[in-house]
This record gives C-alpha cells, sequence and structure tokens, in this order.
C-alpha cells in the first residue's frame, strides 16, 4: 500500500502539475506543534492542491502543517513556509546594519550606473521541483567530486533543468524533498552515458532545518557554496504572500578571491580589495522612493531593502535570480531596471575569509 500511494504521488507531481479539487479532509484534531520525527504509519488524507483537474494528491498528517501544505510539483506555491530556520543569515533582516566603509568602491566595481536586471520571467529563471520523500534517489557522478555530497539524488523523471534539455548553460536541478525537509541541487547536469543516473559538475544537499554551512573551501551548485532555492524570488511569495522575506541570489561579472559568511567558496583570480567577495551582502538604500512602481514590484523593493542581495556566482552585473512562472510579467519586471547601482549599498562584512 504504502509502494502504491507513493507511486500515485509521484505520477501526479509530475504530470504537468495539476490536479482536481480535493474533496474535504475528514475531521481530524488539529495538529499543533511540528513534529521532527514521522509517524510509523502516518495517515493519508487529499492534499489541497492549487491546479484544476487531475488525480488526487496526498499528503503526511505527520508533517508539520505549514510544510504538509507545500505542493508536490514543478515551480510550485510554498504558501509562505520559509526555507531555512528563521535565524538563518538568509532571512536575517539587514535593514538596521551599518554600511561597509568600502561600500562605495564596492558598488562602483560592480556599476553606479549600472541597473538591476531581473534573471526571471515566464520562460527563464532557474526551475525547481518539489518531491516527496518517497521519490526514489539515483546515483550522480561529479566532475568535482571532492566538493560534491555524493547521493544518491531524488531526481525524478523529466526534471525540470535550468535552461532546458537542450541548454548550454548552468543546467542546474534543484529540488526539495517536502517530507525530509531536505534540499538536492545539482549543477551542469546531464543523463549518465550508460542511461543509469545522471553526471553533474557539483551537488550539494542541504538540511533545511539547519544552519549549518558548507566545509570552508567547498563549492557547492552555486560557486559561493550557498543553496540556491532559499535565494530564487518566486511568483507566489510576491502575488500571493506579498512580502519577500529572504535575501535574493544576485550576480555580478568580477569577484575577489574572498568569501563572507555564510559563503564557503571564491571564484576567482583577483586579490583586489574594490571587487566584492562571494557571500557579499547589499540592500537597497532606505530612501530610495518606490511609489511610481505597481504594487508587485513594491513588495520586491521593500523586500530588497529589509533583506538585500546576497552575491552567489560570477554573472551578469546586478542580475538577480528567481524562478519562471507563466504569470510572470515581463513588462512589470522590466520596470525594475529603473533602480540602478547607485541605489545600493553594502552592509558590514564581518566575517571575511580572503588569500
Amino acid at each position: 500500500m504504502k509502494r502504491m500511494l507513493a507511486a500515485v504521488a509521484l505520477a501526479v507531481a509530475f504530470a504537468g502539475c495539476q490536479v482536481e479539487k480535493p474533496p474535504p479532509e475528514p475531521a481530524k484534531p488539529p495538529v499543533k506543534e511540528p513534529v521532527k520525527e514521522p509517524a510509523k504509519e502516518p495517515a493519508k488524507v487529499a492534499e489541497p492542491a492549487a491546479g484544476a483537474a487531475g488525480d488526487v494528491k496526498s499528503r503526511d498528517l505527520s508533517l508539520p502543517p505549514p510544510r504538509a501544505r507545500i505542493d508536490l510539483g514543478v515551480n510550485v506555491s510554498l504558501h509562505g513556509h520559509p526555507l531555512m530556520p528563521p535565524d538563518n543569515p538568509w532571512n536575517r533582516d539587514i535593514s538596521g546594519d551599518p554600511v561597509d566603509p568600502n561600500s562605495e568602491a564596492l558598488v562602483a566595481s560592480i556599476g553606479k550606473d549600472a541597473a538591476l536586471h531581473p534573471d526571471v520571467g515566464p520562460n527563464y529563471g532557474i526551475p525547481y521541483a518539489v518531491v516527496a520523500g518517497s521519490l526514489p534517489k539515483v546515483p550522480v557522478q561529479f566532475e568535482y567530486p571532492d566538493e560534491s555530497d555524493p547521493g544518491p539524488y531524488p531526481v525524478p523523471p523529466n526534471p525540470p533543468i535550468e535552461g532546458g534539455a537542450d541548454s548550454k548553460g548552468d543546467r542546474h536541478i534543484l529540488i526539495l524533498d517536502r517530507d525530509n525537509w531536505k534540499l538536492y541541487e545539482l549543477f551542469a547536469v546531464y543523463p549518465a552515458a550508460d542511461g543509469k543516473g545522471w553526471k553533474a559538475g557539483s551537488g550539494a544537499i542541504f538540511d533545511l532545518a539547519s544552519n549549518a554551512v558548507r566545509p570552508a573551501g567547498w563549492t557547492s551548485a552555486d560557486a559561493a557554496g550557498l543553496p540556491i532555492l532559499p535565494g530564487l524570488l518566486r511568483y507566489d511569495e510576491v502575488y500571493e504572500g506579498q512580502a519577500v522575506e529572504h535575501a535574493i541570489r544576485f550576480t555580478c561579472k568580477r569577484t575577489r578571491r574572498a568569501y563572507v559568511y555564510p559563503a564557503t567558496h571564491w571564484a576567482s583570480r583577483s586579490r583586489d580589495p574594490n571587487l566584492p567577495p562571494m557571500g557579499m551582502r547589499v540592500r537597497l538604500k532606505a530612501g530610495y522612493d518606490t511609489s511610481g512602481f505597481s504594487p508587485p514590484m513594491q513588495v520586491i523593493l521593500k523586500g530588497l531593502k529589509k533583506y538585500g542581495m546576497m552575491l552567489a556566482d560570477n554573472g551578469g552585473n546586478w542580475f538577480f535570480t528567481g524562478a519562471p512562472h507563466p504569470k510572470w510579467s515581463d513588462d512589470e519586471l522590466n520596470t525594475l531596471k529603473r533602480v540602478k547601482g547607485r541605489d545600493f549599498e553594502v552592509v558590514r562584512m564581518d566575517r571575511l575569509t580572503a588569500e
């Protein structure tokens, strides 16, 4: 029976992510507190779904209630559930932190006149998949095994790959195991030549109930050694939750051979102190006038003032990353390009590691 339920959940999660509205749940006592360990014989009931017609999914009532409401599928709503602990650096309010003494030079190195660039839209960004804990795991071969978590990884059939199956780019795969609350991330992923599993440049597994970081000097699926999914801008948090309550991942072209906590890895040969280290945090200046933007864009800008952005990789200057969603409006997102580099400031960096 357990295998049958797992197979049903998996089939539904990747069948277009469409489900019919479930029947009302049978009356049960409310779960008062999150439980750390799942029950041996968890009850199954119909799970709330955001889609239309399809088979009914099931959820494990032994899960903490907020997490149990997270849908299965690709780029689905997390229904306001934070991906990391409240005191994790990604979720820390940095609006009152002091400005770094070298902020002006660091911002200038990225570009004072360069525009903020939304690297997200209806058809681009970094996708993610939410899977059940029962999904079978498969082996992954790594190009950089010394800095990768060996796995195996719960890669679903036909997983969402950044840029698509034929992409020549970074080809990230991000997988959120909802039931075990773990995050599996892979970089440069391709099917293995023998048809069994996958090969990837690097990979990392994160326990989302922990604030543990990668070992010093280790990369992840991102250059800085950081998790990717917690830093993605998502459609559901902007339009459903109407609040971005975490730092957003961003990139720049030139970085320093250094990193600042919680980053653990650099990706540069330059020791220039005026170049940004991986993990650097910037925020939109408090006095920036957001009144001329649409309400959803104001949600994003408010988040940039309170939580800012965290430097995670080499890439386009001031490019911030999100997950694709068909309802994103390119025209609306492009209004954010009115924000320039000079409108940001660097938060003081206290735990810098440099060579």
